[in-house]
C-alpha cells in the first residue's frame, strides 16, 4: 500500500473528530415534529437544604392554600422557559438515604430537587451536586392542567422515612394523590430511584372527559466551562430508537435556514410526537429519565437562559422537557392511575444496564453518524465496563485507563505486527514501483498488472499499512464518546490533572491553556511516524503525514485529560512495537520482481512471456 490510503485513513479520522464538534444545529430534523406551546407555570426556586441527618424533614409548614389555575399558553416570542420564583408558603419534605436527598415540595405535590451525595457540585466544594436547581418546575409537576399546576399547594397528607403521600382537590370534580417512595439498597431496586403513582379520583358524580396529562421531566444545564453540550438534550426512547431534542433545534439558524428550507427564527418550544417508554433530560453526567407504566405520546422541550459560570463569558445553556401521558375517561366515581418510575442520579453505565427498557441508551454511546459508523454504540459499553472493572480492581481511574489501554494493544498486536511488517516490505518496494510507474505512465491498465504482480509475488498486501487505523479508529472514537458522559471520571485526580474528564490545565499563557497531556500525546506520535517506515516516494504525501502530530494535538487539546492519556499510552506503546519490529524485520522483505530475483533495474514484465508460434 503506498502513503495515500495511510492518509485517506488519518483524514477519516480527523473527519470523525471534526464531526463530533459539529454544532447541533447541523442535526437532521427528527420525524413527525409538530409546536405546540405548553403551560409551563413559573414555580418556587430550590428550598433551603433540609437537615441531612434526618431521612424525612419538613420545613416551613405553612397552612396549604386552596388549588391556584397555572399560567395560559405561553406568548408566541417568548423564546425562554420562565425560571421558578420563591413562595414563602412551601412546604418542603425530604427523603434521602445513602446516594441522594431529595426535596419534596407541596405546590405541584412533586420532586422539588435531587443532591447527589457521591457526587460534589465543584472540584474544590464538599456540597453536593443538586439536579434540577435552578429550575422551571418541580420533577413530575403536572404542567398543563389547570389547577394542578406547580403552583397548586398539595396537603402533605403522609411523610415517613421512605414514603411522602401528596393530595388535592380539584373544584370539588377531582381529587389527586400524589405518593412517591425512594429506592433503597434492596434487591431490585436502585437508591436513585424514585416510585411514583399519581391516582386521579372522580368526585364530580357525572365522570370526567379523557384528558392529557404532561409531567415535568426537570431542568438541566451544562456542568462546567468546559461543556459544549453534545450531551444536553430531551430524550425520549420508543422501544428501538432515541429521539433527541437538542438545544440547537430551538435556537435557530443553522444550515437548513441557509438553503431556505426554515425561516431560521427561534422556537418558543418543540413537541416531537411519537412513543416515549421512557423520557429523560439529561446533561453530560446527569440525567432525570422517567419510564411510565404506559409509554407517553410526544415529548415538549424549552430553552433556559442560565448566568455564564464565573471567570467565563460563553452562556450557559438549560433546556427544560415534558413527557405527555393520556388519561382515560372516567366514569362516576373511578379512578386512573398514573404511575412510573423516576431515576435521578449519574451516568453510570454498569447502573443503567440493569434497567429492562435500555435506559443505559441515555449513555449516548454513539451520538453522531460518523461515531455510529465506527459501532461505538457497541465498542463504548465494553470499553466502559472494562474500564469500571479494572478500577475496580487497582481502585485509580487514570492506573485504571493505563490497563484497559495496554490491554487492548494485546488484543490488537497479532494485526497491528503484521501491518507493521507489511509497511516495512511496502517501503523496501518503492524503487521497483517507481520504475513500474515510469515505465508505464501512459499505460494505465499495464500499470495496474504490474503492481499487482509485484504485490503477489511479494506476498504484500496493499491494503496493510491501513489495518492499524482501520483497527484503532472504532477504539479510539467509541474511547471518546464513552469518556465525554461517564460521570465516575468527574473530578477524578491521576498525577498533574485534577479532572480526568476535563483538559488537564496547568496554567495559562497569554489566556492559553496549557495542557500537558495532549502535548505529550503529539510528542508521541511525532517519534512515533518517523520510526514507522515510509512507503512512499512522493514529497507531498510524506509532507501531509508530518503535519498529522500537529494536526491530532490541536484537535484534542481541550479534549478530556482521560482521552489524551489513553493516546499517549498508546503512543508509547506503538512506539516500543515498532522499535521491535524494525529491529526484528531488518533483513526481511527482500525484493523479489514478477520473474526472477534479479536488480530491479533489470526487470521486465514480458521477459519470460512464451513466444507465438509462427
Amino acid at each position: 500500500m503506498d502513503k495515500k490510503n495511510t492518509v485517506i485513513g488519518v483524514l477519516l479520522l480527523i473527519v470523525a473528530f471534526a464531526t463530533l464538534f459539529l454544532d447541533n444545529r447541523f442535526a437532521p430534523p427528527a420525524p413527525a415534529v409538530r409546536e405546540i406551546a405548553p403551560t409551563h407555570a413559573p414555580l418556587p426556586t430550590a428550598p433551603n437544604q433540609a437537615n441531612p441527618s434526618d431521612r424525612v424533614t419538613t420545613v416551613n409548614p405553612g397552612t396549604a392554600t386552596q388549588p391556584q389555575p397555572t399560567a395560559g399558553a405561553l406568548p408566541p416570542n417568548a423564546e425562554f422557559a420562565e425560571l421558578a420564583s420563591s413562595n414563602e408558603n412551601e412546604v418542603v419534605t425530604t427523603l434521602e438515604n445513602e446516594f441522594v436527598r431529595v426535596d419534596f415540595t407541596n405546590f405541584g405535590g412533586a420532586i422539588g430537587d435531587v443532591a447527589f451525595k457521591k457526587y460534589s457540585a465543584t472540584l474544590d466544594s464538599s456540597l453536593p451536586f443538586i439536579f434540577n436547581q435552578p429550575r422551571v418546575e418541580p420533577i413530575l409537576a403536572i404542567t398543563n392542567i389547570p389547577g394542578l399546576g406547580a403552583k397548586t399547594a398539595f396537603a402533605l397528607v403522609q411523610a415517613t422515612s421512605s414514603e411522602v403521600i401528596y393530595r388535592a382537590v380539584l373544584e370539588g370534580r377531582l381529587e389527586v394523590t400524589r405518593r412517591y417512595s425512594l429506592g433503597t439498597e434492596l434487591e431490585g431496586s436502585d437508591p436513585y430511584l424514585i416510585r411514583h403513582d399519581t391516582t386521579i379520583r372522580d368526585l364530580s358524580g357525572t365522570g370526567t372527559p379523557q384528558t392529557v396529562a404532561a409531567l415535568s421531566l426537570g431542568t438541566t444545564s451544562l456542568v462546567s466551562p468546559n461543556d459544549y453540550g453534545q450531551y444536553l438534550n430531551v430524550m425520549s426512547w420508543d422501544g428501538e430508537d432515541a429521539v433527541l431534542t437538542q438545544p440547537g433545534e430551538l435556537e435557530g439558524g443553522g444550515f437548513k435556514s441557509w438553503v431556505g428550507i426554515s425561516d431560521g427564527a427561534p422556537k418558543a418550544f418543540l413537541t416531537k410526537d411519537g412513543t416515549a417508554v421512557w423520557a429523560a433530560v439529561k446533561n453530560q453526567f446527569f440525567a432525570s429519565v422517567y419510564t411510565g407504566n404506559t409509554a407517553g405520546f410526544s415529548t415538549t422541550t424549552r430553552r433556559v437562559e442560565l448566568p455564564p459560570f464565573p471567570g467565563s463569558s460563553r452562556p450557559n445553556k438549560g433546556l427544560t422537557g415534558v413527557v405527555s401521558y393520556m388519561v382515560p375517561a372516567l366514569e362516576e366515581g373511578t379512578e386512573a392511575v398514573l404511575g412510573g418510575d423516576l431515576y435521578v442520579g449519574p451516568k453510570e453505565y454498569e447502573r443503567l444496564k440493569q434497567f429492562e427498557h435500555k435506559q443505559s441508551e441515555v449513555m449516548q454511546f454513539a451520538p453522531y453518524f460518523f461515531s455510529k459508523i465506527f459501532l461505538s454504540g457497541v465498542v463504548g459499553p465494553i470499553l466502559n465496563l472494562t474500564m469500571v472493572n479494572i478500577h475496580g480492581w487497582v481502585g485509580n481511574w487514570g492506573v485504571a485507563i493505563i490497563l484497559m489501554t495496554l490491554l487492548l494493544k494485546l488484543v490488537t498486536l497479532p494485526f497491528t505486527l503484521a501491518a507493521s511488517r507489511s509497511a516495512k516490505r511496502m517501503a523496501k518496494l518503492q524503487p521497483l514501483m517507481k520504475e513500474v510507474r515510469e515505465k508505464f505512465k501512459d499505460q494505465p491498465q499495464k500499470l495496474n498488472e504490474a503492481t499487482l504482480k509485484i504485490f503477489k509475488e511479494n506476498k504484500v498486501n496493499p491494503m496493510g499499512g491501513c489495518l492499524p487505523i482501520l483497527i484503532t479508529m472504532p477504539l479510539f472514537v467509541a474511547f471518546f464518546a464513552m469518556l465525554q458522559g461517564t460521570a465516575e471520571l468527574r473530578f477524578q485526580d491521576f498525577l498533574w490533572t485534577h479532572d480526568l474528564s476535563a483538559p488537564d490545565t496547568i496554567a495559562t499563557l497569554w489566556k492559553l491553556p496549557i495542557n500537558i497531556m495532549p502535548l505529550l500525546m503529539g510528542a508521541t506520535m511525532f517519534y512515533q511516524m518517523k520510526l514507522t517506515p515510509t512507503p512512499t516516494t512522493d514529497n507531498s504525501q510524506a509532507q501531509i503525514m508530518k503535519f498529522m502530530p500537529i494536526v491530532f494535538t490541536l484537535i484534542c487539546y481541550n479534549f478530556a485529560a482521560a482521552l489524551a492519556l489513553y493516546s499517549t499510552v498508546n503512543g508509547v506503546f506503538t512506539i516500543v512495537q515498532q522499535l521491535i519490529v524494525n529491529k526484528t524485520t531488518k533483513d526481511d522483505g527482500v525484493i523479489v520482481n514478477p520473474t526472477e530475483p534479479v536488480k530491479s533495474t533489470s526487470w521486465n514484465p514480458n521477459k519470460n512471456k512464451p513466444r507465438e508460434k509462427k
